[in-house]
């Protein structure tokens, strides 16, 4: 269509992810929007990098946000801005006016969740809107056969949420959704330490923390790090070696809560699909399905194989892509 590009987001809690047709992945940024609280309306300031190197950091007129939580739109207006400035920012330097967006979203969110997407994403200039739902997505960037008639199982783990989901024919069969992934593991190990060692860490030491030690079982190599805080007795900047069996079980609750999701989403897969999971096994896919570990902890407790996918960060955004290329979803009709 003249004057009108196709492209995709992956709106994340974490990170948002763009691509065009024909283009591939051309922005990764945070889910973050710096705004100036004084003014009326509220003005956006920065969004995205600029705009985490804000947080912490910022004058009390501006303040960092995150306009999404558990991968659903918490505040509807800034979202539409953000989204707005991350779709010119693809348009830019060509010809297209308006872009039509295939925009993606969790399998579990509600009608009136789906719809605040939708329009926000209008209200942010698209000229059309098309949903997709995150497990197929990602399903699709993995590279399994989502349209054959035999089940595929995704267990996508991003920063807000983990979803389970059974896939056959082209739609999913059986699904669930936990608000634990990747935050709710930082946040685990925050509280972990502060119970355990009464020293208070932010969320990023403990992002750092999780990617230098942590893990879902024990592994070879196991070590541990020494964390700054601070000492919650006296306020004065305190110091503790966190080692990996503390961040394991820092993680064991979090991590049972996608265990259970896996087992219940099986429990209501259909036997002949059941038997093809069997065949085929569980496919892990999002930033935190990295962690140490989970793979195999998987595998002991369903007794099937479990593959990590080639870049599992990528896989949404991937399989937005792949949509657009083939257009195999008729997705602007």
């Amino acid at each position: 269509m003249l004057f009108s590009q196709d492209i995709g987001i992956d709106l994340g809690t974490g990170n948002t992810l763009v691509c065009a047709k024909n283009k591939g992945i051309i922005i990764r940024e945070p889910s973050v929007v710096a705004i100036d609280v004084k003014s009326q309306p509220r003005r956006v300031m920065a969004v995205g990098n600029e705009a985490k190197m804000m947080i912490g950091r910022t004058p009390g007129s501006i303040t960092a946000v995150k306009p999404l939580k558990d991968s659903v739109i918490a505040d509807y207006d800034i979202t539409a801005d953000m989204l707005r400035i991350f779709m010119k920012k693809a348009t830019a330097g060509t010809l297209f006016t308006r872009a039509r967006v295939l925009i993606c979203i969790p399998s579990s969110i509600t009608e009136v969740e789906r719809k605040a997407v939708h329009d926000a994403a209008k209200a942010a200039g698209a000229r059309y809107v098309s949903l997709i739902e995150a497990p197929m997505a990602a399903a699709i960037g993995a590279g399994l056969s989502v349209t054959e008639a035999k089940g595929s199982m995704i267990v996508d783990i991003g920063s807000g949420t983990a979803e389970v989901a059974v896939i056959s024919l082209g739609d999913i069969v059986a699904s669930r959704t936990v608000k634990v992934a990747g935050d709710a593991f930082d946040n685990a190990i925050v509280q972990h330490i502060k119970k355990t060692y009464n020293l208070l860490i932010g969320e990023k030491t403990a992002e750092e923390i999780k990617l230098s030690v942590g893990s879902a079982s024990p592994y070879s190599g196991e070590g541990a790090v020494s964390v700054k805080g601070r000492n919650l007795s006296d306020g004065l900047p305190g110091t503790a070696e966190i080692s990996s069996q503390d961040v394991r079980n820092a993680l064991s609750e979090p991590v049972n809560q996608i265990l259970d999701a896996i087992q219940q989403t099986l429990e209501k897969t259909p036997p002949e699909l059941s038997s093809d999971i069997i065949t085929s096994g569980i496919t892990l896919t999002g930033g935190s399905a990295a962690l140490r570990g989970l793979d195999k902890l998987i595998e002991r407790k369903t007794g099937m194989t479990v593959h990590i996918a080639d870049n599992p960060t990528d896989c949404v955004i991937t399989g937005i892509a792949v949509c657009l290329q083939k257009d195999n979803l008729n997705l602007f009709r």
